[in-house]
């Protein structure tokens, strides 16, 4: 489990869902009994001492919502999903399809883009030029990529989740072959380093995790 500072107040943790349940069990035997509530993206437990834990639902909705929250959480947290994943850097793209924690398809690639530099006058544009062709062509290599290792397990993939550079993720989004994978797009944003096999094959303990937001008491 990792935390981190969370905006507005208090702090966020990541939850393995085989965990899930010893940490809520945890949470009441560090601040008395709670009372759980909640919808089908967020459960919060209120416990005794005032302080309140958020459980925000991966791969939400959950179906159905309510009562018991905790029982039903741990239940779809712990539930084996299909999902895509497709990871994009400037010169470096993976794509692999998941069951469960299993990577059952997968395919890893880079292409050279140059860095920049602070030369001026026509050199400087020449490269920039040439810079820019060739982050189109390895752009265009992650998204023929995409389609071709995600594309056939569509209709069975329960969710996608995109991750590596923002940047680079949304200079993709306007593709259009990229349209059906963008309609099953879930969060969390899989924010990693340069994405070669092994960074893709642990992506399963960030999407596979439970984010909780915790408030202690006054």
């Amino acid at each position: 489990m990792s935390a981190r500072p969370a905006r507005g107040g208090g702090r966020w943790v990541t939850v393995p869902p085989e965990r899930l349940h010893p940490w809520i069990d945890g949470f009441a035997g560090r601040h008395g009994p709670f009372s759980a509530s909640g919808d089908e993206r967020v459960v919060r437990l209120r416990a005794a001492d005032g302080a309140l834990a958020e459980l925000h639902v991966p791969f939400a909705p959950m179906t159905p919502p309510g009562p018991p929250h905790v029982t039903r959480l741990v239940a779809h947290a712990g539930a084996e999903r299909r999902v895509g994943v497709f990871l994009v850097r400037l010169g470096g793209y993976a794509a692999g399809v998941f069951h469960g924690s299993v990577l059952v398809a997968s395919k890893v690639g880079s292409r050279l883009v140059q860095g920049r530099t602070a030369a001026g006058g026509w050199s400087q544009q020449r490269f920039a030029r040439r810079r820019r062709n060739q982050a189109e062509r390895a752009f265009d290599d992650a998204v023929e990529t995409a389609v071709r290792v995600l594309g056939p397990h569509l209709e069975e993939l329960d969710g996608v989740l995109l991750g590596g550079d923002r940047r680079a993720v949304d200079a993709l989004r306007p593709d259009r072959r990229l349209a059906p994978l963008l309609a099953l797009e879930t969060d969390p944003f899989l924010v990693v380093p340069d994405p070669r096999l092994a960074v893709l094959r642990d992506t399963p303990a960030l999407f596979r995790a439970v984010r909780v937001r915790i408030l202690d008491p006054d």
